[in-house]
Parts: C-alpha cells; sequence; structure tokens
C-alpha cells in the first residue's frame, strides 16, 4: 500500500497545519491596533502563554526553513534582546492585570546564543508582567554544538524543565550534506549537563527527507537516540523550498529521496522508537509512556500550535520577537520577519504587528476540524457540529478532496465518524487538507505530502 499512496503523492504539498488558516493566508488587514483590542479582550486571570523568538545561529544549516541570521556579534544580539524587553512591556500594556503565565517557550535560531546574563535578564522581565502558574512547562530550543556550562546553569536556576535538542541525524555523510556536523558525543555531553542540573525533559528533533539519508541511516541514528533515552522524539520530513529558500539550493536535490523513500525513512524511525518503548503521539512525534504528552494523549487534551504538538491548553498564545506568531480566540497575529521593522516600530512604541488572520465562524470550525485530526488521527463530525452549535453540513470536507482520499484507502467514513487508516498515519496533513478552504492544491510553498 505504501508503494501506490506514495506515488500518487509524489508531487501532493500540504500544511503542516501548526495553525489554521495557515500563514501564507495572513495579511495585512491585521494591524497592530487589532491585535491590540484583542489584547484587551482577554478576561482578567486567564493563563496565557509566551513564545520568544531569537533568531541569530552562529552557523547556516542548509535544510533549516526558520527566519534566522548567522551572527558572531554579540552586541547585535544584545541589542535585539533590549528591544525584546521593550516588546513584551508593550504588549503588557495592552493586558488586562492579573494575567497567568502557562507554557513559556523558546525558539529560533538559537535562543542560547543570548548567553547565561541575557537569558537571566529576559526571564527577570517575563517575571514582571506575569504570575507563574505551577507545574507550567518552561522549554527552549537548543544546538549542543553551542551549549556551554554558564548557559546551563543559567537554565536551571530560572526554572527550565525542557530542552529541545537539534539532532536531525548521526550520520556523518548526511550532516555534511546538510552543513551540519554534530556528533554523538557532542550530543550527549548536552543531555548529561542538562539533567545533571535538573532539567529532566530532554527533547529531541529528527528529519528524514535528508539528501543521502537511507532507511538504514535512519535506523542507526534512531537506535543511537534510543540509546540515550530523551523523554520526547519528533521526526519532521524535511521540506526542499529552494525557490523561497536561497540556501536550499547548497543542497543536491538528486540526493534527495522520493515519497516512497522519505516513507520508509520514518517507518525505520518509528520501528525502533516504538520497539525501545515509546508511544507514538499524533502526525511525527513520540514520548515516553510517563511523559505529559503521552498522558495528553490519554486524556484526549493534547493540542497543536505554532511549535507543534503540545500539552499547553491555553487560548492564548503571545508571540515576542521579529516574525514571531500569536494565537488567540479571535485568530492569528505575526510581526515583522525584517529586523530593522520590527525594532522600528518597538522605538515608536507600537507593538509590531505586520499581519495576521481574523478568523471567520466557518474558519473556527474547520480549525477545530483540523487541530482533532491532526491530534488525534479521527473525527467525529457531530461533534464537531454540536461544539459549535452549526449543522452537520458546515462541518463537511472539501468533496473532491476527501473522495480521492477514500479511492485511495487512507480513510474510512462512518456515518458522522471519519478515520485514518492505522498504516496511513504520515498521512494525517492530507486527510486534515480535506477540510481547509483556503488550500490551493496547486502550490509548491508547502512541505511535501509525505
Amino acid at each position: 500500500m505504501r508503494r501506490e499512496i506514495a506515488g500518487k503523492l509524489e508531487s501532493s504539498r500540504v500544511p503542516r497545519y501548526t495553525s489554521y488558516p495557515t500563514a501564507p493566508s495572513f495579511d495585512g488587514r491585521v494591524t497592530a491596533g487589532t491585535y491590540a483590542s484583542w489584547l484587551g479582550a482577554i478576561a482578567a486571570g486567564e493563563a496565557v502563554s509566551l513564545y520568544l523568538h531569537v533568531p541569530f545561529c552562529h552557523q547556516l544549516c542548509w535544510y533549516c526553513g526558520c527566519n534566522t541570521t548567522i551572527t558572531h556579534d554579540q552586541t547585535r544580539v544584545d541589542a535585539y534582546m533590549h528591544a525584546l524587553h521593550r516588546e513584551l512591556a508593550l504588549v503588557a500594556e495592552h493586558l488586562p492585570a492579573g494575567l497567568r503565565l502557562g507554557h513559556l517557550h523558546w525558539g529560533g535560531g538559537t535562543p542560547s546564543i543570548v548567553g547565561s546574563a541575557g537569558f537571566g535578564e529576559a526571564m527577570q522581565a517575563v517575571a514582571r508582567h506575569f504570575e507563574p502558574v505551577a507545574g507550567a512547562e518552561r522549554a527552549i530550543e537548543l544546538d549542543p554544538r553551542h551549549l556551554d556550562a554558564p548557559t546551563m546553569d543559567a537554565l536551571a536556576a530560572h526554572g527550565i524543565d525542557r530542552a529541545s535538542l537539534g539532532v536531525q541525524t548521526f550520520d556523518p555523510g548526511v550532516q555534511r550534506a546538510i552543513n551540519r556536523v554534530q556528533s554523538e558525543a557532542c550530543t550527549a555531553r548536552a543531555v548529561e549537563g542538562l539533567r545533571d542540573r535538573g532539567v529532566r525533559g530532554i527533547s529531541f528533533d529528527l528529519l528524514y527527507g535528508l539528501p543521502h539519508q537511507t532507511p538504514s541511516i535512519s535506523r542507526t541514528t534512531a537506535l543511537a537516540v534510543a540509546d540515550m533515552a530523551p523523554d520526547r522524539v519528533s521526526v519532521f520530513g524535511y521540506a526542499h523550498l529552494p525557490g523561497r529558500m536561497r540556501h536550499q539550493r547548497m543542497i543536491d536535490d538528486a540526493a534527495l529521496a522520493d515519497a516512497e523513500g522519505r516513507w520508509a525513512q520514518f517507518e525505520a524511525i518509528e520501528e525502533v522508537l516504538l520497539a525501545a518503548g515509546y508511544v507514538q503521539i499524533g502526525l511525527d512525534h513520540f514520548a515516553r509512556p510517563d511523559d505529559s504528552m503521552a498522558r495528553a494523549v490519554r486524556t484526549g487534551t493534547l493540542r497543536r500550535n505554532f511549535q507543534g504538538y503540545t500539552t499547553d491548553t491555553s487560548a492564548v498564545l503571545l508571540g515576542l520577537g521579529s516574525s514571531a506568531i500569536g494565537g488567540l480566540p479571535q485568530g492569528h497575529v505575526q510581526n515583522h520577519t525584517r529586523l530593522p521593522e520590527w525594532r522600528r516600530a518597538i522605538d515608536a512604541g507600537r507593538l509590531p504587528t505586520a499581519r495576521g488572520y481574523a478568523l471567520s465562524p466557518q474558519e473556527r470550525i474547520d480549525r477545530d476540524t483540523i487541530e482533532t485530526i491532526m491530534c488525534r488521527g479521527n473525527v467525529d463530525l457531530a461533534a464537531i457540529a454540536d461544539r459549535h452549535a452549526v449543522p452537520l453540513a458546515r462541518c463537511e470536507p472539501v468533496a473532491e478532496r476527501f473522495a480521492a482520499l477514500e479511492t485511495m484507502g487512507a480513510v474510512t467514513r462512518r456515518g458522522t465518524r471519519i478515520e485514518v487508516a492505522p498504516s496511513c498515519r504520515p498521512l494525517w496533513r492530507m486527510v486534515a487538507s480535506a477540510f481547509d478552504r483556503h488550500l490551493d492544491p496547486a502550490t509548491t510553498r508547502h512541505a511535501p505530502a509525505v
């Protein structure tokens, strides 16, 4: 079945659905004024979440699809962080008093580039504006190649309890092909250093579909990962978009696997992790059975936001930093991507909102349906209709797309309940796309369907 389905999807591209509508649909109709009104509508005492974006790295990885800038100038990083503090204060001016802080996530880029002092100052600034929620996750993305003892000390001192380490692959040949050479020993030292300091939640990020990667190479990396026993492992498919990401042109197109090869690489990693006792989470995550994400699956509280799968149940995610995206019940907002524009707005005392999207009632329904599929692999349309108090017809998928998935054998429908076939788990995004009324099937701006 894999060969047959993969062949049909060779040229298919669909969003990762970390939001709906997805970022390409955002536009300038959502302004700083719009965002300010949304912030003011948050209920006093509500728990909100915070995302802090640091768009700097020491070295460019050729596979990267993030908003990042290469720098070795610490004064530039320090100036950015001072502007980030001012943005936080601007956002706080529009918020009701007494808000509590749930989850906090540092992303990038390489957030640890701010250094131990810069990190401590930022965490103190956050503490001045929010009351912490006990037990809420404090997470940061890290590059093990650039992680020193003072930085690890600072992370532990300021309550970081989850570190997401970029691994991608341990194969030296693939590493050279993506310009990211990182030994197993380097990663193991980072894991040991963090755990010794009490940062117990360790997550690894892996990629499949990289140049020269094979199922055998993927399996070898997965075995090494299992030996280090992280609490969570995310397994993402590399999205080759050289038309949008100029640095990806350094990657040889001929060295990339086709859809069937990508699927086989994912299955090789999946087999190793399941055998090691991990629980499969959503589309592309794995967790130990006692991890909070595995518990969220069992209780039906798993969510999906701009950071991917999460245990964060807050309805409000505030994004700070250049290009950062936030989500609120009313819709999505994104800051200016270009650093000068982001900084000019802050210097002028304005929220640095560049664009966003205000959700219509129908889009709220579709967002709910898509997130349910992405978190569970199934959905009961009658339950969605009841939750939104609308007729069932408002919850139906795009007929032509869904019929193609049924013919393919990827989904089954019994009454109002839709389920993805167990063997077609990698196609959850494709099934979700049947409810995406914004999607242009001919677009090439999204990641491959498999």
